[in-house]
């Protein structure tokens, strides 16, 4: 039961924050940084590290198949 209250505690600020941030709206960060080509940056650094994160984790499963497939 303290721990909750803790962790009440401790959200709460937090949340009165994050509204007090999402209140300032000076314009659409996306808008401007689309005007400037910038999100198109962005969105090929996004793709290329999750297409990087793919390709790991399928070379990773083909090793373990390979080991468990040997194990048999």
């Amino acid at each position: 039961m303290r721990n909750k209250i803790y962790c009440f505690l401790l959200m709460l600020p937090a949340l009165l924050v994050s509204t007090a941030i999402f209140a300032q709206d000076n314009g659409a960060p996306e808008s401007i940084m689309r005007s400037n080509g910038k999100i198109y940056v962005v969105v090929a650094i996004c793709v290329t590290i999750l297409a990087g994160l793919f390709l790991y984790v399928v070379s990773i499963d083909r090793k373990i198949g390979k080991i468990e497939k040997d194990n048999l």
